[in-house]
């Protein structure tokens, strides 16, 4: 063997104990450890009500239109705005009486003036009745003074209802709420000039608005008085209702029929607006989850289903109606399963889990789904 192999040998040898020392030093695989600790929640089953959707405007219930009575005049006053409240009977506004008053003390003074005529003639009519038996006085002379007393009392009565034609007038003069509700629209100035039944203001009766829900003549049979409805307004606001009357009649060019839903006061709904909302037909059960375990991808919703292995597996699932912090499973998950309840969008197909616990089922229209642990 040749010198130089021989030289070789111990330093092989070397590098082969150093290579086994180095083997032996590493420890065995370590088990994986869990991407997330999670809580799981199962599906529940819950009662939910049966919508049927529909849309519409929301509108006055009655709308009055309040105008100038009499012959008008120019207006003095104007003692309400836009969006007050309003009692039957309140003043809204005051015309100009002066002309009104001028023409009430004629009248006044007319009266007097037809009453003391009056009392003459009946007094002539009395003597007339005395002497006219006796023959004292000619039949013509005392039928010519009961022409005049009876003249007399009728003037009286004609100048009456000229003073009470001036009182009321008078009266006029003042525009007063018809009843009770806000004002909705001002057209009255001062210094402007109000003509006979020339609107002035619009007032929304006893605050009352409705609903005038478009619904498809298919669906019109399933809607009666007294169900209960809810509309969304455009700033969010919940708003409940009572169907009050279903039309008559269907729009031949929509195939749609108006349902009038009365509204309940004190909500964000406003005449004017256009809302969606629903009609509630009944209770059907449904599967639901609470909203934070989903996982919405490439347009598509997703459950974290965890297996017996604490591995999790994607879910495709249809959902359906949504309410409060739930929403309901149509489709693709079955009742008996387990899903992460919160943080599913951080772990991906196979992910290994450590479940802490089980978040209860929510009761449902809950109005926010648990919260889950989920720390890396």
């Amino acid at each position: 063997m040749p010198a130089a192999c021989l030289r070789l040998r111990p330093l092989a040898l070397a590098l082969v104990l150093l290579l086994g020392g180095a083997a032996a030093a590493q420890p065995a695989s370590a088990p994986p450890r869990p991407a997330l600790t999670v809580t799981t929640v199962a599906p529940a089953t819950a009662q939910w009500a049966q919508p049927l959707p529909a849309a519409g405007v929301i509108a006055a219930w009655q709308e009055a239109v309040v105008a100038a009575e009499g012959a008008g005049g120019r207006l003095v006053e104007v003692a309400v705005q836009v969006g007050d409240k309003v009692r039957k009977g309140q003043v809204l506004a005051r015309l100009a009486t002066e002309t009104l008053q001028a023409d009430l003390a004629q009248s006044r003074a007319g009266l007097a003036e037809a009453q003391a005529v009056a009392a003459e003639a009946r007094a002539n009519a009395a003597r007339a009745r005395e002497l006219a038996p006796g023959g004292a006085i000619s039949q013509q002379a005392a039928q010519q003074a009961y022409t005049a007393e009876a003249t007399a009392a009728a003037r009286v009565e004609s100048v009456k209802a000229r003073l009470a034609a001036d009182e009321l007038r008078l009266s006029q003069a003042q525009v007063l709420a018809p009843d009770d509700g806000v004002i909705s629209a001002r057209l009255a100035v001062v210094g402007g000039y109000a003509g006979t039944g020339q609107e002035l203001f619009r007032l929304i009766r006893r605050e009352r608005l409705e609903w005038r829900a478009e619904v498809p003549a298919a669906e019109l049979g399933r809607l009666k008085p007294g169900l209960k409805a809810r509309l969304t307004t455009p700033s969010g606001e919940v708003v409940a209702g009572t169907v009050r009357q279903v039309a008559p009649t269907v729009e031949p060019a929509t195939r749609q029929g108006l349902v009038y839903v009365d509204l309940a006061p004190g909500g964000g709904a406003r005449a004017g607006m256009h809302a969606r909302g629903e009609f509630v037909l009944g209770e059907r059960p449904a599967l639901v989850l609470p909203q934070a375990a989903l996982v919405a991808r490439d347009g598509f919703q997703y459950v974290l289903e965890v297996g017996a292995d604490q591995r999790v597996r994607s879910r495709k699932v249809q959902v359906g109606r949504r309410l409060g912090g739930e929403v309901e499973i149509l489709s693709g998950l079955g009742a008996q399963a387990r899903v992460v309840a919160a943080g599913g969008a951080f772990l991906t197909e196979g992910d290994l889990v450590k479940v802490v616990g089980q978040a209860p089922a929510l009761p449902s229209g809950s109005p926010a789904a648990p919260q889950a642990a989920a720390s890396r």
